[in-house]
């Protein structure tokens, strides 16, 4: 049997950092193959590659759909792309977003586990939210290894601190411990595969009926369907938009905001129509058209008052806000 010679890592918000210090931590002649997903605004030009070609001899370079998987390469999660696994070649896919994101921590998890079994390690690092942790789960119920950084010590400890909390994780370690830990893993043997993987919930990924849930997906409002349970939660729509319980709510706030401000600029726009025409009908001596429309626009400025409140945070009334939402994990590198 092989050893665990592929090696997936997941990072969002503060991952730049950690994984300079990883792969500058681990020997160049490694055998095995690395594969990175730094979630990424979808308009960012990714320049990981170069920064981590810095620190290491292994080849580093964006992945390339298509090409062959080879030890001792790195492939990089281009930019507003997905990255996945085959059997023995990569997949760079713009499919739907996961979580918001794409590329996405989950899709490279979930491919490779049902790749490669047993020889997958998981290793999630700093980010928000609880990207990562469905898929590391799956690598789990497949054999493989789930290895997290230590969340007291990462920038943003969300992700890791969620694959803690639902996955039965192997390792949990501080960075400076992760690249020997790595090279230790690439040197065992890998178990055999369970040919069917149960969770510690009694339930098998995703293979179990998805019944209809009443949501809708905040990306193309369609119907989502739910898939698994505990840990394995997610929500999938029919053209493959994906989210976590977590992420899922953050999508919701987020398009519940966009259509505050939509709400917002078209009861300003009325006002203001409403203003012209109140002074066109003073103009023409037409008194009870001047009081109409300036009751539109006292109802308009009202309810403009009323959403302005809910966005910039101090609430309607009810103690109930959108804002201000906490920054998103996605980062833009520059070059």
């Amino acid at each position: 049997m092989p050893g665990h010679d592929i090696i997936t890592i997941g990072a969002s918000a503060g991952g730049v950092e950690v994984l300079i210090a990883l792969i500058g931590g681990l020997p160049s002649d490694l055998p095995a193959s690395l594969f990175v997903v730094l979630h990424l605004a979808s308009a960012s030009r990714s320049v990981l590659p170069q920064i981590l070609a810095r620190t290491t001899r292994m080849p580093v370079a964006a992945a390339v759909d298509g090409e062959p998987i080879e030890q001792g390469r790195i492939y990089i999660a281009p930019a507003d792309n997905h990255l996945m696994l085959d059997d023995g070649f990569v997949r760079v896919v713009r499919t739907a977003k996961e979580n918001g994101h794409r590329p996405a921590v989950d899709p490279l998890f979930r491919t490779a586990a049902e790749a490669y079994g047993a020889r997958v390690v998981g290793v999630v690092l700093s980010g928000m939210r609880d990207c990562g942790t469905a898929g590391l789960l799956e690598i789990k119920l497949r054999g493989g290894i789930a290895v997290v950084q230590d969340p007291t010590e990462a920038l943003f400890p969300e992700m890791p601190q969620s694959a803690l909390d639902n996955v039965p994780v192997d390792y949990c370690v501080p960075l400076a411990r992760l690249p020997p830990l790595l090279t230790e893993l690439v040197q065992r043997r890998a178990g055999e595969a369970p040919a069917e993987a149960e969770s510690p919930h009694g339930l098998v990924g995703e293979k179990m009926e998805a019944p209809e849930v009443e949501f809708t997906c905040p990306d193309c409002g369609g119907n989502l369907t739910r898939n698994g349970d505990g840990a394995a939660l997610t929500f999938r729509c029919k053209v493959g938009h994906r989210y976590s319980p977590e992420g899922l709510e953050d999508e919701q706030a987020d398009a519940l905001e966009a259509a505050l401000w939509i709400a917002l600029r078209t009861i300003e726009d009325t006002a203001a129509l409403a203003r012209r025409m109140a002074m066109r009908a003073t103009e023409r001596n037409q008194l009870h058209m001047t009081a109409h429309f300036e009751e539109k626009v006292r109802v308009a400025e009202e309810r403009g008052a009323l959403v302005r409140r809910v966005l910039l945070g101090t609430g309607g009334g009810n103690g109930s806000s959108v804002g201000p939402r906490p920054r998103r994990s996605s980062q833009r590198l520059r070059g």
